[in-house]
C-alpha cells in the first residue's frame, strides 16, 4: 500500500471509530469503486462521508467530489471531513465537517430545528 493510501485509510478509520464512539453503530469504511465511488464512510442512512487527510486543502474540488459521491450513493447529504494539519486521528472530533449551507439548513430542519 502506498504511503498516500495508508494515510487516507488511517483517516477513514479515524472517522469510523469516532462515529462508532458516538453511537453510530453501523458506521463503516466503503470499498473503493473508482468512478462510481459512493464516499469513504457509510452506515448512516442518507449520508455519505468523504474523508481527506492532506497537508494542503482543496476544498472546492473536494466538495465537487463529495457531491458526485453523494449522487452515486443516492444519499440525501454528503459531508466532507477534513483533517486539519496538526490535529491527530486521536482528536478526530476536532476535524472539520464541511457542507454547503443549503444542506446544513435542510439537515437542521429534518432534525426538528426551526
Amino acid at each position: 500500500m502506498s504511503k498516500s493510501r495508508a494515510k487516507g485509510t488511517h483517516g477513514e478509520n479515524g472517522v469510523v471509530n469516532f462515529l462508532l464512539s458516538k453511537g453510530f453503530k453501523h458506521a463503516e469504511r466503503r470499498a473503493l469503486a473508482g468512478v462510481n465511488d459512493k464516499g469513504d464512510v457509510a452506515g448512516i442512512p442518507g449520508i455519505v462521508f468523504e474523508v481527506k487527510n492532506h497537508k494542503s486543502y482543496k476544498i472546492p474540488a473536494w466538495m465537487k467530489e463529495t457531491e458526485i459521491e453523494r449522487e452515486n450513493a443516492s444519499a440525501d447529504f454528503g459531508i466532507l471531513v477534513v483533517k486539519p494539519v496538526g490535529v491527530s486521528v486521536q482528536n478526530t472530533g476536532k476535524w472539520w465537517a464541511v457542507m454547503n449551507l443549503d444542506d446544513v439548513t435542510e439537515l437542521l430542519k429534518k432534525a426538528g430545528y426551526r
